[in-house]
């Protein structure tokens, strides 16, 4: 029986170039995300793929996603905690206490929701253990201009990997967290827009293949090795050194 991983926000961007990755390597692969009709076309088109329409903040839809997925697949080898917003682009003052709330609700709880139904499962099952990948971000360690919402939970989401993967170590439960820098998606294109409409210019890029793969080689370590933190971005974006 192949391996099996949930990706959730998996209808686009970083998490559906993950499905595909997984998918190609031979995984049968649960897309998790609210858009059904996406999923479904996705799942048409692959054998091994698995639509799971939830809204991450939904604790109830997520579980029985899950729920649903293992009783096709027998057990869950790995999970990667993608979904996520970027929230409003702006300073503290203008920053809506609902909009904070929307960012911290996908971000954090969700991924928080989504970990917690993978850990539950891999405790369970026989053989015990498995994999959770959680989406950091560059912003997990220098945030950008206007994205205090995001880069807070990111930040949050590094101290989630760290106690997860103290937590599980005596289950074989392994934690881990990919950093992504600047990967070609619709949510940095975004980004780049408001910086060549506000005279700036674009961010450098990088394939989304590139932290996809990275995504796949993780996953694939046996439980006796773990990449802690790795970082993938694009070589041209001002990281290091940025201030």
């Amino acid at each position: 029986m192949s391996k099996s991983i949930i990706i959730t926000g998996g209808s686009s961007g970083i998490g559906k170039a993950t499905a595909e990755a997984f998918l190609a390597d031979g995984w049968t692969v649960g897309v998790l995300a609210r858009r059904a009709g996406m999923l479904e076309d996705f799942a048409a088109k692959h054998a091994k793929a698995i639509a799971l329409p939830a809204d991450v903040t939904d604790e109830a839809a997520v579980e029985a996603r899950f729920s649903e997925f293992v009783a096709k697949t027998g057990r869950l080898d790995a999970l990667f905690n993608n979904a996520g917003m970027f929230g409003p682009p702006t300073t503290i003052d203008k920053i809506a206490l609902e909009d904070w709330q929307a960012v911290l609700n996908v971000n954090l709880t969700g991924m928080f929701i989504a970990a917690r139904a993978a850990f539950t499962q891999m405790k369970l099952q026989s053989p015990q253990g498995g994999r959770i990948i959680n989406n950091g971000s560059i912003s997990a360690h220098t945030p950008r201009e206007t994205s205090l919402c995001y880069t807070t939970t990111k930040h949050a989401i590094t101290g989630m990997t760290r106690s997860l993967n103290l937590d599980g170590r005596d289950l074989d439960i392994a934690c881990g967290q990919i950093d992504i820098g600047n990967a070609e998606t619709d949510m940095v294109a975004a980004t780049n827009e408001r910086l060549v409409e506000q005279g700036k210019p674009a961010n450098p890029v990088m394939d989304v293949k590139n932290a996809a793969d990275t995504v796949v080689h993780m996953a694939n370590l046996p439980i006796s090795a773990n990449i802690l933190f790795v970082t993938v971005m694009a070589n041209k974006m001002p990281f290091v050194g940025r201030g």
